[in-house]
């Protein structure tokens, strides 16, 4: 039998096929996962990786550096770091919060950390088999991935990192 929503689905536009996909990525990740973590979680523990790289550190600094300390930006700080202690709580993350690196909190990823995203990678990659993605297909990905990459870099990069 055929699924109801494929109609739907062939005459969605693309924005909305993209957000089908990723939702499947991550309820695959999520559902195969050895440990439970909310979707928001996931990204966030990429995040802390990321955020670990040399560079990036060195823009996370500067873009502190120059943020204005508003009421506003106070409750966005202590709402992150709650978010960042519930991932410190499952032994994925450790927080510093008084690093001597400028910032007013640092995060880094545990070995058990470690270990969950090169299982959400591994995940990932089963799941684009699972889905069917071909070399073409994600050849094709892979440029509209770099076009796309242009518009959110030259944002930030007008807006000098500051976001």
């Amino acid at each position: 039998m055929a699924h109801p929503h494929i109609k739907a689905i062939e005459n969605m536009d693309a924005s909305s096929w993209i957000g089908i996909i990723e939702e499947s990525k991550l309820t695959y990740v999520r559902d195969n996962l050895d440990i439970h973590l909310h979707e928001s979680q996931v990204k966030l523990l990429k995040q802390v990786k990321k955020h670990e790289k040399p560079h990036h550190k060195k823009i996370r600094i500067k873009q502190y550096e120059k943020a204005d300390k508003s009421d506003l930006f106070k409750l966005h700080e202590k709402l992150y770091l709650k978010k960042y202690k519930k991932l410190a709580r499952k032994g994925l993350i450790e927080v510093d919060e008084s690093p001597d690196n400028g910032l007013s909190y640092d995060c880094k990823l545990t070995d058990e950390g470690k270990n969950i995203l090169a299982e959400i990678d591994s995940l990932e990659k089963e799941w684009e088999k699972v889905v069917g993605l071909s070399d073409d297909d994600l050849d094709t990905f892979k440029k509209i991935a770099l076009n796309s990459f242009e518009i959110s870099y030259n944002h930030k990069k007008k807006r000098e990192f500051i976001f």
